[in-house]
C-alpha cells in the first residue's frame, strides 16, 4: 500500500456504491437507502459546505469521513462541525487512510472557522475510541442524552 497513489477529494453522488459496500463489510448490512438519504443531503444543503472526504487509492475508493459544518446550533455561538460517519475498506486498514482523511478534515474545519469538532463513539467500540484518542480527541464537556421510547 505505502506506493499506491492516495487522493483526498469531496465526496460526490457516484461515491455511493463504495460507500455502501465499505459500510457493509463493517456493520453486516448493506444500507443503500440510508446513504441515498444521507449523501443527497450533504451534497443538497444549500446553506452549508461539503465537509465530507473520499479518499482514493489508486482510483478505488479506500474510505471515507462524513461531517456537517453548524452555525450556531445547538445554542453554542461559535461555528462547530460534527464527524458522524467514518469508514475504512479492509484492505486499506492500518495504513493512515483514516488518519489522513481525518488531518484534511480537520485543516478544512479550520479554513472555515469552525473551533471545535465533535463525533460519538460507542461505549464498547475500543478501536474507534482509540483512534479518536490518538488524533487529540478528548471526552467533550457536553453530556450525549437519550430517551429510548416504549
Amino acid at each position: 500500500m505505502p506506493d499506491q497513489k492516495r487522493v483526498l477529494r469531496v465526496l460526490r453522488q457516484s461515491d455511493l456504491d463504495a460507500i455502501v459496500a465499505i459500510d457493509a463489510l463493517a456493520t453486516g448490512e448493506a444500507r443503500q437507502e440510508y446513504y441515498e438519504r444521507k449523501i443527497a443531503g450533504i451534497l443538497n444543503r444549500a446553506a452549508n459546505i461539503n465537509t465530507s472526504i473520499v479518499c482514493e487509492v489508486d482510483g478505488k475508493v479506500a474510505g471515507f469521513i462524513m461531517g456537517y459544518v453548524f452555525f450556531g446550533e445547538f445554542g453554542i455561538a461559535d461555528s462547530t462541525a460534527t464527524i458522524d460517519t467514518l469508514g475504512v475498506h479492509p484492505d486499506f486498514r492500518n495504513f493512515g487512510v483514516a488518519a489522513e482523511m481525518l488531518d484534511q478534515f480537520m485543516m478544512n474545519m479550520k479554513a472555515a472557522g469552525v473551533k471545535k469538532v465533535y463525533t460519538l463513539v460507542n461505549w464498547s467500540d475500543f478501536a474507534l475510541e482509540k483512534f479518536f484518542s490518538r488524533n487529540k480527541f478528548v471526552p467533550s464537556k457536553r453530556i450525549n442524552l437519550e430517551y429510548e421510547l416504549p
